[in-house]
C-alpha cells in the first residue's frame, strides 16, 4: 500500500488502528505509526493474530527503535458513553495520527475514513493483516490497552479484568451480576 504513495511523493505514510471497541469496560486506544521504508521490524503482525508475550516483545522493540514514530489516543469509558464507540472510535484514530509529525498520508484499518482525516487518507478491510504500519499500530494499541487494563485489574480485582481485558466473557458478566458495574464500565454497553 505505502509502495503507490512513495511513488506519487508521499514518503510519510503512517498506519492506523484501534484497540477496545466491544469491551464492556475500559477506554478504546488508537496508535499510529510511521515505519521508514528501509527499517525492517520482524514479526509484526495484526496484534490479535500475536500471543500476548509476541505482542509485548513486538512492542518493546518497536518502543525502542528510533526510527518508528508514533501517536496514541486514549479515550475513556466516560466519553464513549457520552457521544457513542463508533464516534469514539473516529476520534482517537484522528488524535493519534495527528501526534505524529508531518504525514503525507493515513493507511486506516477498516471501512471508515474519521471526517477530519478525508482526502489525507484511506481504509483498508483488514489492514492490520496486509500493512507493516498498521499492524505496528495495532500492537501499541492494544499493548497499550491491556496494560491499562491491569491496572484497572488492581483497582478492581473482583470483575477479572486481567484476564478478560473488559470483554464480556461469561465470568465478566458474572461479576456484574455480582457486585454491579464499576466506575470503568460503560453504561451505554
Amino acid at each position: 500500500h505505502e509502495k503507490k504513495h512513495w511513488e506519487a511523493g508521499r514518503h510519510r505514510v503512517v498506519g492506523v488502528d484501534e484497540a477496545g471497541r466491544g469491551p464492556l469496560a475500559g477506554p478504546v486506544v488508537a496508535a499510529a505509526c510511521f515505519v521508514p521504508k528501509d527499517c525492517v521490524v520482524d514479526c509484526v503482525n495484526d496484534s490479535k493474530q500475536l500471543t500476548e508475550e509476541g505482542r509485548e516483545e513486538i512492542f518493546e522493540e518497536l518502543m525502542a527503535n528510533k526510527d518508528i514514530e508514533y501517536g496514541v489516543c486514549v479515550i475513556d469509558q466516560d466519553r464513549i458513553d457520552e457521544i457513542n464507540i463508533l464516534e469514539c472510535t473516529m476520534e482517537a484514530m484522528h488524535r493519534s495520527a495527528a501526534d505524529v509529525p508531518n504525514v503525507d498520508w493515513v493507511l486506516i484499518d477498516g471501512n471508515r475514513v474519521p471526517k477530519p482525516l478525508e482526502g489525507k487518507a484511506e481504509a483498508i478491510v483488514k489492514g492490520d493483516a496486509k500493512n507493516v504500519a498498521i499492524a505496528a499500530a495495532s500492537i501499541i494499541a492494544k499493548v497499550t490497552r491491556d496494560r491499562m487494563m491491569l491496572e484497572i485489574d488492581k483497582e478492581f480485582p473482583m470483575y477479572g479484568f486481567k484476564d478478560h481485558k473488559g470483554y464480556g466473557t461469561k465470568a465478566h458478566m458474572a461479576a456484574i451480576d455480582k457486585h454491579g458495574p464499576c466506575v470503568y464500565h460503560r453504561k451505554t454497553f
